[in-house]
C-alpha cells in the first residue's frame, strides 16, 4: 500500500472512529454530566461578578466583599428583629401603615381604652350599639385590594427578616479567621479558599436570597419597623443603594451556579422559602373577639358592682358567708372534672342569709304583731301574708338541711365525694356525677325560684299595709295605734325598712335568676 492509500485509510479510520465515538457517548450520564459542568465553568470564568474561579474550585474575596456589603447593612436589623417574625405587633404596625388618619381614628375608638372610658358615660346597649357600628365601619376598609397589600407587604416583610437573620458572619469568617462579629471599623482582608467550605452555606443563603422582593415597598416597610422597635432598624438608603447589586446577582444566578460546579451537580436546584402568612383575616377576627370580651367584662363588672350595692343594702356588707357545703370553693373539685358544679351558689348563698339573720327575727316580730294584734277588714290578705310568711320559713328551715345533706357525711354530699374519687378510673362515674349535680342544682333553683314567689308577695303586702297606715280613714287594718303601742318600735318606720329590704333581696335574687335564665 502507498503512503497516499496509508494515509487516506488512516483519516477514514480517523473519521469512522470519531463518529463512533460520538455516538458512544450519547446517553452516557457521566459524559452529559462534564458537558455540562464544563459549560457551567466558562460562565462562571467569563462571568463580570469575580466570585468564583472555576480552576480549583476557588471562591474569591469578590464574593466574600459581596456578603460583607451585606452584613454592614443588615447587622443592626439582625439585633432588633430578633423573633420579630412571631410578633403581633408587628403585624399591627405594617396593617396600621396602610391607614389613612381617619381610619386610624376609627381604629382608636375600638381600643380597651377608649371604650373603658366611654363605658363611664353611656350605657350598656349605647355602648354596645356604637361599638358595634365602629366595628363595622372598621371592617369595611379592609377590601379585598387593601387586604392582598397588606398580606403582600407582610409576606415581603417576613422575606426580609429571613435574609437579614441569615449567619453572615459564619459564612465571611471562612473568608477571613481575624473578622470580628458585627465591627466594621477596621476593613477585613478576605482570601480565596476552597469552594467547599461555602457550598452549603450558599445554598441556605439561597433559600432567603430568592424570595426578595427587590422592588417592594421598601419604605413602607421600615416604617412599620421602625413604628415596632421605636428605632431605625436599617439604614434605608443604605439599603436602597445595596438593592440594584442584589437583583444584578440574583437575575445572574451565579451563586447557584457556584453551587452547581463545586457539588458537581449541573442539575441541583435551591429551595427558596417562601412566606405565606395572611395577617388581615386574623387581625379582624382577634380585634372582634377581644371587641365581644371587653364589652362582656363591662356587663360583668356593672353587674357585680350593681350586686355589690344591693347586697350591702341587705346585709351592710358585700362578705356574707353563709352556705357551708353548696359554695363556689366546693366547685374547684367539679372544674377538674369539666363540671360546672353549684349553679346557684350566690344566690342560695344571700337567701340563707336573708332567711335566717334577718327574716327570722324581724319581719317575724312583725308579722306575728299584724296578724296577733290586727284587725283585718278581711281574713282572706291577712291569710295571703301568713301563708307567703310561712312559705319563707319552712324553705329557711329546708336550706338548711339541704346545704348540711352536702356535707362529706351527708347523704347526697358522700355520694358526691364517692363518685368524685372514683371518677378518674370510671367514665360511668361522671355520668352519674353529672345526674348527681343537675338533680341538686334544680332544687336549689327552686328554692330561690320559691322564695322570690313568696318574698315578693310579702312585700306587695308590706307595701299595700304602709298605704293603708298613712291613710286618714283605714281600709285594711283598722287598729294602727294599738298595734304601734305593742310594738317595739315605730311601725311605719318598721315597715318601710322591711319593704325595702325585701325589694333588695328580691333584685339580689333576680341577678342570679337572670344569668341562669341565659344559659
Amino acid at each position: 500500500m502507498s503512503t497516499q492509500d496509508s494515509k487516506e485509510a488512516g483519516g477514514s479510520g480517523g473519521l469512522v472512529q470519531r463518529v463512533l465515538s460520538f455516538f458512544a457517548g450519547m446517553g452516557d450520564p457521566d459524559s452529559d454530566k462534564k458537558k455540562l459542568l464544563k459549560g457551567i465553568g466558562k460562565d462562571l470564568s467569563r462571568s463580570k461578578f469575580k466570585f468564583y474561579r472555576p480552576k480549583g474550585q476557588e471562591a474569591l474575596p469578590g464574593l466574600a466583599k459581596f456578603f460583607y456589603e451585606l452584613y454592614k447593612t443588615t447587622a443592626p436589623a439582625q439585633v432588633l428583629l430578633g423573633n420579630a417574625s412571631s410578633s403581633a405587633a408587628l403585624r399591627s404596625f405594617v396593617i396600621e401603615s396602610f391607614l389613612s388618619r381617619e381610619q386610624r381614628e376609627l381604629s382608636e375608638l375600638l381600643t380597651e381604652a377608649t371604650i373603658l372610658e366611654r363605658s363611664k358615660t353611656l350605657s350598656l346597649k349605647d355602648l354596645q350599639d356604637e361599638a358595634k357600628k365602629q366595628m363595622t365601619d372598621f371592617y369595611a376598609v379592609f377590601d379585598g385590594e387593601m387586604s392582598r397589600q397588606i398580606d403582600q407587604t407582610y409576606t415581603t416583610l417576613l422575606s426580609f427578616i429571613n435574609f437579614v437573620s441569615f449567619d453572615y458572619y459564619f459564612l465571611l469568617k471562612k473568608f477571613d479567621s481575624g473578622l470580628m462579629e458585627r465591627t466594621f471599623s477596621k476593613a477585613p482582608h478576605f482570601d480565596s479558599i476552597n469552594g467547599e467550605y461555602i457550598a452549603e452555606d450558599l445554598a441556605d443563603f439561597l433559600e432567603v436570597f430568592l424570595p426578595l422582593d427587590a422592588e417592594a415597598e421598601w419604605r413602607r416597610i421600615f416604617e412599620a419597623l421602625k413604628a415596632y422597635r421605636n428605632a431605625d432598624v436599617i439604614q434605608a438608603d443604605a439599603w436602597m443603594k445595596l438593592l440594584p447589586a442584589i437583583a444584578e446577582v440574583r437575575k445572574s444566578q451565579i451563586l447557584e451556579q457556584i453551587v452547581r460546579h463545586v457539588k458537581k451537580d449541573p442539575n441541583w436546584m435551591p429551595t427558596a422559602r417562601y412566606p405565606n402568612e395572611r395577617i388581615v383575616e386574623p387581625f379582624l377576627g382577634k380585634l372582634k373577639t377581644q371587641l365581644e370580651t371587653l364589652i362582656q367584662r363591662i356587663i360583668k363588672e356593672r353587674r357585680n358592682a350593681k350586686i355589690d350595692e344591693v347586697a350591702k343594702m341587705v346585709f351592710g356588707t358585700t362578705i356574707v358567708l353563709r352556705m357551708k357545703n353548696y359554695t363556689e370553693k366546693a366547685n374547684v373539685i367539679f372544674a377538674k372534672k369539666m363540671l360546672g358544679g353549684f349553679t346557684q351558689a350566690p344566690a342560695l348563698n344571700y337567701l340563707k342569709a336573708y332567711l335566717i339573720d334577718y327574716f327570722k327575727k324581724d319581719i317575724r316580730e312583725i308579722v306575728d304583731i299584724l296578724i296577733i294584734r290586727g284587725q283585718w277588714t278581711t281574713n282572706i290578705q291577712m291569710q295571703q301574708l301568713a301563708d307567703a310568711y310561712h312559705v319563707l320559713l319552712e324553705i329557711s328551715d329546708q336550706l338548711i338541711a339541704f346545704d348540711e345533706g352536702l356535707a362529706d357525711e351527708g347523704e347526697t354530699g358522700s355520694r358526691l365525694k364517692s363518685a368524685v374519687m372514683k371518677s378518674d378510673r370510671d367514665k360511668d362515674q361522671v355520668k352519674y356525677l353529672r345526674t348527681m349535680l343537675k338533680d341538686v342544682n334544680e332544687k336549689a333553683s327552686g328554692f330561690v325560684s320559691k322564695a322570690g314567689v313568696n318574698l315578693i308577695a310579702v312585700g306587695r303586702h308590706f307595701k299595700v299595709l304602709i298605704e293603708d297606715y298613712d291613710r286618714p280613714h283605714h281600709e285594711i287594718v283598722l287598729n294602727w295605734k294599738e298595734i304601734e303601742s305593742a310594738a317595739s318600735r315605730p311601725v311605719r318606720e318598721w315597715l318601710v325598712e322591711v319593704y325595702k329590704k325585701i325589694y333588695y333581696i328580691v333584685q339580689l335574687l333576680q341577678y342570679y335568676a337572670k344569668e341562669e335564665g341565659g344559659r
